[in-house]
């Protein structure tokens, strides 16, 4: 039939920890036939438009990324521009679907910037973006550049206005100053998700805004500070266990082994099972580069190393040499989940697939099943089991292939 693809000679993940063979038959941007086992070897091409030999490559769902602020030289609120190019590389590292993340841009006097970022953002059809992930304002805690400030719904109202209202998600603190509850309720009527992050609330204020609406915590751990302990020799409980004991609740970390040791994530899936737990970038200028030092639009450098996340580099400054936002990839995230985790495979891929598309309800997202729609990775895998895209499917469209031209429709 004209307008139809068939991804034949692939391989699949299965539930039962292994793989499988798989042919995979795409119309008009939705999955309409997967195939495996036997039955992948009689797929039939007969009347298909266009034929795609995987090659024995694995397929699986775009990888979707609720927490990024950049790639390799772009900082997505750097401008229009950079926020376009941005988010056109990230379907080369496999990615299907982002929330942009913006913090700095969240001040009184930024709003001409956001109202520009929300027009590039309308325009973006590289991979699904349907709205911004606002890190802030409304945070107890700072780090990495992102502001505090008092609840208010008036400014809350302003901001999302600024953004001609594409605000897929906001992060507040639980202890933030002002009517934090107020504002999480507010969010959460108008469909908008609430992630908890930068605090050291106490149990009864984690708790709160979990009653009030926020569903999630992002960069878990990292920012997370204990309250003050009650008294010597008493261990102090605040928001990240309040959290972990939430089944309502989902986390997710970055997993590049230096902003969270793995044995953090360990208990959260003992906490949460595997459907609560998600895999977040929180990258930004220097992820997706090669060692060394990068330019940034703030003045100063970052630089990344082997092993290491993005650091500041500015010599004479108190903060030369910490952190400067992450240097992972989606792949590369998935790859350290693969060696850290004693997980099927199956389910280290739904953290970076199915699990962020559950919480943001987008339900034809982050799944390889009939009726979703045609988000797709083939990979190459090297024996260390790193990753790197062959192609990429946005909707059915071919977003990204290795050495070849793409934006064939399908």
């Amino acid at each position: 039939m004209p307008g139809e693809t068939l991804i034949a000679n692939a391989v699949v993940t299965s539930p039962d920890g292994g793989r499988r063979p798989a042919a995979l038959r795409v119309t008009r941007g939705r999955i309409v036939e997967l195939a495996t086992g036997d039955a992948a070897t009689d797929a039939s091409a007969e009347g298909v438009a266009d034929r795609v030999d995987a090659g024995g490559r694995l397929l699986t769902p775009g990888l979707i990324d609720l927490h990024v602020h950049g790639i390799e030289r772009w900082a997505f609120e750097a401008g229009p521009a950079a926020l376009q190019s941005g988010l056109d590389r990230l379907p080369s590292y496999g990615v299907t679907a982002a929330l942009p993340t913006l913090y700095g841009t969240l001040a009184a006097d930024q709003s001409p910037q956001r109202e520009a970022l929300a027009t590039a953002l309308a325009d973006c059809d590289a991979l699904y973006a349907p709205g911004f992930h606002l890190e802030g304002p409304f945070l107890k805690v700072v780090g990495a550049g992102a502001l505090t400030m008092t609840a208010d719904l008036e400014y809350l109202d302003e901001l999302v206005s600024s953004l001609d209202g594409r605000v897929s998600a906001v992060s507040v603190s639980p202890d933030a100053d002002g009517p934090i509850t107020g504002v999480i309720a507010r969010l959460a009527s108008d469909g908008v998700s609430v992630f908890m992050t930068h605090t050291r609330a106490g149990v009864k204020a984690a708790e709160a805004a979990i009653e009030a609406g926020a569903r999630h915590a992002t960069h878990f751990y990292d920012v997370f500070d204990p309250p003050p302990a009650p008294e010597p020799g008493v261990r102090a409980v605040g928001a990240v266990e309040a959290i972990l004991a939430d089944p309502r609740v989902t986390v997710d970390f970055i997993a590049d082994g230096v902003h969270v040791h793995p044995t953090a994530i360990r208990a959260a899936l003992a906490a949460k099972g595997v459907s609560g737990v998600l895999a977040i970038t929180d990258a930004n200028v220097g992820a997706g580069l090669e060692p060394g030092r990068h330019a940034t639009p703030w003045g100063y450098e970052v630089e990344v190393a082997e092993s290491d996340a993005a650091r500041v580099h500015r010599p004479g400054d108190a903060l030369h040499a910490t952190l400067a936002g992450s240097a992972l990839t989606m792949p590369q995230a998935v790859s350290n989940l693969r060696r850290w985790l004693d997980l099927p495979e199956h389910a280290v891929w739904s953290m970076a697939t199915r699990n962020p598309a559950a919480r943001m309800g987008w339900s034809r997202k982050g799944r390889l099943e009939v009726g979703a729609d045609a988000d797709l990775v083939l990979w190459d895998e090297t024996q260390a089991g790193e990753l790197t895209a062959w192609s990429t499917w946005s909707a059915g469209r071919e977003v990204f292939s290795r050495g070849v031209a793409a934006g064939s429709s399908v």
